[in-house]
């Protein structure tokens, strides 16, 4: 066995080792401007970059239902699920996970809202309220009817782990409005089904990787992030000498990507030092917003989904919940109704709130799980998983309002008019932002990756 630790080592190899592991620590030049919004250097993997054309959205905030809502028992009603009720018409046999019974009928009732008069579930009474500013996409599928895949497929653009998620890209083609935060932050109380694959950078640099934060509480944001041994001054001192070890490093060797990358990212985690406490304070805000909002992790984790991208930060990813909330295979009426009762004010505080202070217009909001749930039953009262047809909807950054697009059979089983796949869902949301979805790439291994794969439609349909 050879033993490295036994063996001495020259001076140069000591610098250059020191180099090499304390270049995860090379902030130097940040503390200058400590407190204050550092502008990215023209260099940074951060800095804002141009888009491909006249962007209609800036941010992305998305809503994610997982485990998979109902689209019958939310937003796309189907009044022959009453007329067939306990029946099992040919129409009604696709396949999906597990085994099924006959139709079932919704437990709740819907009602027109708006001057749209677009019919949503009892269960979403202030989220209706706000319906004139949403487009409900009622014609969407994907390829399988199981979480993992599902959920990578919705974050990811493909089912197969590992690839760049959404967020990872967007940063990477537009960067970030804010170099002392993350660019992609993700909230979640604990860990969706596979978990951080969610929001990887893959092969993209690092510095793209999604932030998950599991504390809302300001002091305890990131783990770790704040120095509690040294000064900002002494910090200044140390990380001047780790810049010049790193220069040497850098002079003797080719530029090392993993290296970069590792060392924008604690960049990033220095600056969160001062920023983020801020941001994640919620004492900052007025009794009426936190009353317009409601109580709960989910309601505060759509309020600190604004004040993020109320900074600047790219795009937000809220889960709904740990593990697959969502996933109501049995009792379906119970399950949904709890879970829109504690997330409906939420949801529609953001929404009207990003508008009162003039946010929708270039903000693009999504809700939405990994796919939908079945028309028939499983067991007495609950639904198995549903890929051939679904509901999510947009609001915001140049989406019509008011409006439904697509549509499924009429028990909701499929989708049948004006189909979106989640590719289409990628394309247009780039498109908003004003990104060829085309053209945004990445080489790596041979060949050019993008978030669409080799697909994607632009649904113009739905842009105002």
């Amino acid at each position: 066995m050879n033993n490295e630790l036994n063996q001495p080592i020259t001076r140069r190899k000591m610098l250059a080792r020191a180099g090499t592991g304390l270049g995860t620590l090379g902030l130097a030049g940040l503390l200058a401007e400590s407190g204050d919004r550092l502008a990215a250097s023209p260099t940074s993997s951060l800095a804002s970059k141009a888009t491909h054309f006249a962007p209609r959205a800036k941010r992305v905030i998305h809503l994610f239902m997982n485990g998979g809502p109902s689209q019958v028992d939310t937003f796309d009603p189907k009044p022959s699920l009453d007329k067939y009720h306990g029946q099992r018409p040919p129409n009604a046999n696709l396949k999906t996970e597990r085994r099924t019974g006959g139709l079932f009928k919704s437990p709740f009732k819907f009602q027109k809202h708006g001057q749209s008069g677009v019919e949503v579930s009892e269960i979403f009474p202030e989220v209706a309220k706000c319906i004139d500013d949403i487009a409900v996409l009622r014609g969407m599928h994907t390829d399988v009817p199981n979480h993992e895949p599902s959920l990578l497929m919705m974050t990811c653009g493909n089912s197969q782990p590992v690839r760049p998620s959404m967020g990872s890209w967007l940063c990477y083609g537009l960067g970030t409005e804010n170099q002392n935060l993350p660019g992609f932050v993700v909230l979640c109380p604990g860990k969706p089904v596979v978990g951080p694959q969610l929001w990887s950078n893959s092969f993209l640099p690092g510095v793209y990787q999604g932030c998950h934060i599991r504390k809302l509480d300001p002091k305890n944001v990131v783990e770790h992030v704040n120095n509690t041994h040294l000064s900002p001054v002494s910090q200044r001192q140390q990380l001047d000498l780790i810049h010049r070890l790193n220069a040497i490093h850098s002079k003797e060797r080719e530029r090392d990507a993993q290296l970069e990358a590792r060392i924008q990212s604690m960049e990033i985690a220095f600056r969160m030092q001062a920023e983020a406490p801020e941001a994640f304070d919620l004492t900052h805000e007025t009794k009426a917003t936190r009353e317009l909002y409601g109580s709960g992790n989910f309601a505060d984790s759509c309020l600190v989904a604004r004040r993020l991208v109320e900074r600047g930060v790219r795009m937000v990813q809220v889960f709904y919940g740990s593990g697959q909330p969502w996933d109501d295979h049995g009792n379906i009426e119970n399950g949904h109704r709890g879970k829109a009762k504690s997330s409906d004010r939420a949801v529609a505080g953001l929404l009207r709130d990003l508008k009162a202070r003039g946010l929708l217009d270039d903000t693009l909001v999504l809700w939405g799980g990994e796919f939908g749930r079945t028309p028939v039953s499983e067991g007495s009262n609950g639904r198995d998983h549903n890929h051939h047809g679904f509901s999510v909807w947009l609001a915001g950054g140049g989406v019509r309002g008011g409006l439904t697009y697509g549509a499924t059979d009429e028990f909701g089983f499929a989708a049948v008019e004006n189909k979106m796949h989640v590719h289409d869902l990628h394309a247009t949301m780039l498109h908003l932002m004003g990104i060829d979805h085309e053209r945004l790439t990445y080489r790596y291994s041979g060949r050019d990756f993008r978030l669409t794969d080799v697909h994607g439609r632009i649904v113009k349909e739905i842009i105002a």
